[in-house]
């Protein structure tokens, strides 16, 4: 696709497809560089998701917990350690995908089945609040896609 539209282009337009092509090869070359920058600003980001999900999941709980109990906050906040367990190890599958792998691990849909399983057996867990919390990571994701540049 790139050859048709190389081929195509006026004189003009092959210096700007040259130059997207360098650029795209550059930010390839450094992606790839073991303890590059693009692994620091991706470690930094990983924080900062994890941080705004624990947030997120701390004030929710404690709302939660004044306006419907303390079963219904002991789940939330079961739930929410889930959300984030899942999204550490979901992190940690992006952070493994190179030139060599083809797809995502799957261990992470582990977390939210157990967590339905543990809803369904034990009676202090009750699966509604416990299913809010779990998906209270992506409040986050969203404060933080709106918050950070």
């Amino acid at each position: 696709m790139q050859a048709t539209s190389a081929a195509t282009a006026s004189p003009a337009d092959s210096g700007d497809v040259s130059d997207r092509q360098e650029r795209s090869d550059s930010l390839r070359d450094a992606s790839s560089a073991p303890g590059s920058a693009a692994d620091a600003e991706y470690a930094r980001l990983q924080a900062r998701l994890l941080l705004a999900t624990l947030t997120v999941t701390v004030v929710v709980t404690l709302a939660c917990w004044a306006v419907f109990g303390a079963a219904a906050g002991r789940s939330l906040l079961l739930g929410g350690c889930c959300g984030l367990l899942y999204l550490r190890l979901l992190a940690r599958s992006v952070a493994r995908i190179g030139p060599d792998s083809r797809s995502l691990g799957r261990f992470q849909i582990v977390v939210p089945a157990l967590l339905v399983v543990a809803a369904a057996r034990i009676p202090a867990i009750e699966l509604l609040p416990a299913l809010a919390g779990f998906v209270l990571y992506k409040p986050a994701l969203l404060l933080q896609a709106v918050l950070a540049p």
